[in-house]
């Protein structure tokens, strides 16, 4: 990677990261084991959950979930049409039919009158995404689903820390998957989190390795037993304490990162605040973990969302898009017969949205650097 480039979300890493993880090795205990446990226990205590499952990614946290719950052929879940892949990959793991429905325009997140619209005697689960880290409309949500008997899975990649009516997404006994991946706000280079009731986690822990009755930790720790029974055909998707290394010495300096995140954002919205875009916002009641900055060009804009990507690589800034909308993708596309005009709100998102640099080590002049070659880029005929 160039010098002078300026990078979308690196990871924020230190000596603190790397003294845990050489603690780790020294102790010769390298997968699922004492650090795991503790990054579990920590995390569940910062977020007021009810139990934790440290897992592979958050993919497995979702698919997990979903096999716990039961869910598998003729059933149907409930999701978003703006949203990563894996949010949807996961429902045809189990053998379900995922039903998209359109966002919101100000937060992009799921639309509770599309979902009461959508569910059917086939439902059996509502999978909210906190797009970008903005909570949901859980209350909303979690009423047409108490309606109908259904289930509720958050997908809270983007989640973590975010707050909805003063409760830490997370916090809730219904199932929650966070993602640590490389670019998430706090990380464990790949890892996942599930989140929820006591007995719900306890059984996700037997699935999310291979379904055995002990994990590595309780057969090879001193005092334990080799003896193990499977119990069901589970999965390979427990995280190793390398890992889970990473991401105690991550907690520890989570709500630094946070804070500047807060930062950068405030920032922008002053910066941006005469430019012909769309900014994020922030409802009231809750607190987002801004784990992206998702802007949207107006059509009084110079240039299209592919020209200004253009422009800001050539300045050197890194930037995405997210996301493609699941039905434009050729698998579902070619399943379903979805096509476009089926979700305009998304459909209209995806066509303005690029997401700017926001990480917890963006300096001063980073942000300058960023706030100038936006303005560069929006100004006509550069």
């Amino acid at each position: 990677m160039r010098d002078d480039f300026l990078p979308f979300s690196p990871p924020c890493l230190d000596d603190d990261e790397i003294a845990e993880v050489a603690e780790s090795l020294r102790t010769g205990w390298i997968t699922t084991g004492p650090k795991c446990r503790a990054l579990e226990e920590r995390l569940a205590e910062r977020l007021n959950s009810p139990a934790a499952l440290a897992v592979s990614s958050c993919t497995a946290a979702l698919h997990t979930a979903l096999a716990v719950l039961g869910v598998g052929p003729g059933d149907e879940v409930v999701t978003s049409a703006l949203t990563f892949c894996s949010t949807v990959s996961v429902i045809e793991h189990v053998g379900a039919r995922p039903i998209l429905v359109d966002v919101e325009p100000d937060t992009l997140n799921l639309d509770p009158a599309a979902v009461a619209a959508a569910v059917t005697e086939r439902t059996r689960v509502i999978l909210p995404v906190h797009y970008g880290g903005h909570p949901c409309e859980m209350d909303a949500l979690r009423a047409i689903a108490e309606r109908h008997g259904l289930d509720v899975l958050e997908d809270a990649a983007h989640a973590l820390p975010a707050r909805y009516r003063g409760r830490w997404i997370g916090s809730g006994q219904n199932p929650a998957a966070f993602s640590f991946y490389a670019t998430k706000n706090l990380t464990t280079a790949e890892g996942g989190l599930l989140t929820g009731a006591p007995e719900f986690i306890e059984r996700a822990r037997v699935a999310s390795l291979h379904g055995m009755s002990k994990d590595a930790w309780k057969r090879y720790d001193k005092g334990g037993s080799w003896f193990y029974e499977v119990v069901m055909p589970g999965f390979k998707y427990n995280l190793p304490d390398v890992l889970a290394a990473i991401g105690l010495a991550q907690l520890r300096k989570l709500d630094r990162m946070q804070a500047r995140r807060r930062e950068a954002v405030a920032r922008y919205r002053e910066a941006f605040a005469d430019l012909p875009l769309r900014l994020p916002v922030e409802r009231d009641g809750c607190e987002s973990a801004w784990h992206l900055y998702p802007v949207r060009l107006l059509d009084e804009a110079p240039v299209g969302r592919d020209e200004f990507i253009a422009r800001m690589t050539a300045a050197d800034i890194g930037t995405s898009v997210h996301f493609v909308p699941i039905h434009y993708h050729p698998y579902y596309r070619e399943k379903y017969g979805w096509r476009e005009g089926m979700h305009p709100v998304a459909e209209d998102a995806f066509r303005r949205l690029v997401s700017l640099p926001l990480h917890g080590g963006l300096r001063a002049e980073d942000l300058a650097r960023v706030v100038a070659a936006v303005r560069t880029a929006l100004a006509a005929g550069t």
